[in-house]
């Protein structure tokens, strides 16, 4: 299909050129017609699938230019909030709209001064919305088109409370679209009654959306993982890699490390600005940083083209967290690879996440790494406290890479 048959006005195809995309994606073919007639639209897309410009594209030809705020997007995060920003500005380029993103962490005065300037599409986070609002600096009364992007993330993030004030503070009458990673039955208990009697749009897969990624268990004692980090990384000839720690802590301390090693890496977390923020994600999209240490903050929400590795220096309690970390590689249509560091105590959440993805993981050894003995169960995950078996090295390498694991 061609976005000439979807219904797009010529200055919004412009807009799509300006974008980059030469052919819809799946959720574009869908939701954008469906947007375009005005009809509530409830849908069901990773992040990587063209989603952004899915609600956008249709979005800005739909609300006229006249520096009132006829659409708004609200999002769970600073870095989805400026990178749904970022793509709107270049539709704007061709539209002429006026653009804006407000959220937290920013000073407050100088997103309040182009507020007043007149915003035509505005994008905001809970938090900063309804600072705004109680403050009485934003007019939400002509507001047409509401979208909610990563509505599941906001509900799983404790934000619902907030978003159910915001959608009070709305005009009854308009368009609503709610775009979320999962829709199961309780997400769907909760914000399904955010539409009205909404167009469904499915692109993503029933089952958990990582087949595309091959997934890889590293086992190793806890006080050795940066060291054979360092190692698997000098076996991989070329990547771009996430790499998610615990705390903001370890991901600071591991930074360091690697630093110290020859590594080109950077952090990303809540404690750093968002000016830190915006740089480091642009060194780590050029590739000045070939790999970026973070928390679960970056788990959702950042759409970065090319990651072919993301590790699990620390596996995390929540299978959900998993399969959100892993996402971040092999996004729309490519292949990616999922690396997780087990240390003894963290098997228990290692087996749930395999429930969940349904697969047990293949282990790998790196070959002439110099491990500790190591304590850990089985390949099988039958083994009880009583029946664990030492492990150590001694696998071959397949084509220069890190080798096959043998069971254990």
């Amino acid at each position: 299909m061609e976005f000439t048959v979807l219904g797009l006005s010529e200055e919004v195809r412009a807009g799509v050129t300006a974008l980059g995309y030469t052919k819809p994606t799946p959720v574009q073919e869908q939701a954008i017609p469906v947007a375009l007639r005005g009809d509530d639209i409830l849908a069901c897309a990773q992040t990587g699938t063209g989603k952004t410009a899915a609600f956008l594209l249709p979005t800005m030809q739909r609300i006229p230019v006249e520096g009132r705020i006829r659409a708004l997007v609200v999002t769970p995060t600073r870095e989805l909030a400026t990178q749904i920003e970022e793509e709107a500005l270049v539709i704007a380029g061709q539209t002429g709209h006026a653009v804006l993103a407000v959220y937290g962490g920013m000073p407050y005065p100088p997103q309040l001064k182009r507020l007043r300037a007149g915003v035509d599409l505005l994008v905001a986070t809970p938090g900063r919305l309804l600072d705004l609002q109680s403050k009485g600096d934003i007019d939400l009364s002509e507001v047409e088109i509401l979208v909610l992007d990563e509505a599941d993330r906001m509900l799983d993030m404790g934000f619902w409370p907030d978003v159910s004030r915001i959608l009070r503070l709305l005009p009854p009458q308009r368009q609503n679209m709610l775009f979320s990673a999962t829709l199961s039955d309780d997400v769907l208990r909760v914000i399904g009654k955010a539409v009205h009697d909404p167009v469904r749009v499915d692109v993503s897969p029933a089952s958990v959306p990582v087949d595309a990624v091959e997934q890889y268990v590293y086992p190793v004692n806890a006080s050795q993982k940066t060291e054979l980090l360092v190692a698997l990384l000098e076996e991989i000839d070329e990547y771009r890699a996430i790499v998610f720690t615990r705390t903001k802590q370890r991901a600071d301390r591991l930074d360091a490390a690697l630093r110290k090693s020859g590594v080109h890496s950077d952090t990303v977390h809540s404690d750093r600005s968002q000016s830190q923020r915006e740089r480091t994600l642009a060194d780590f999209k050029s590739g000045k940083h070939a790999l970026l240490v973070a928390t679960d903050v970056m788990a959702r929400g950042i759409d970065v083209e090319g990651v072919t590795h993301v590790i699990n220096y620390d596996i995390p309690d929540r299978p959900e967290d998993y399969v959100h970390r892993i996402g971040r590689t092999a996004r729309a249509g490519e292949t990616g690879v999922a690396i997780s560091l087990l240390a003894h105590d963290e098997l228990e959440p290692l087996r749930h996440i395999e429930r969940v993805v349904g697969k047990t993981m293949e282990s790998r050894d790196v070959e002439g790494f110099d491990y500790m003995d190591r304590i850990v169960p089985r390949a099988d995950r039958g083994a009880t406290a009583s029946t664990r078996t030492l492990f150590s090295g001694g696998v071959h390498r397949r084509g220069g890479r890190s080798g096959r694991g043998r069971r254990f």
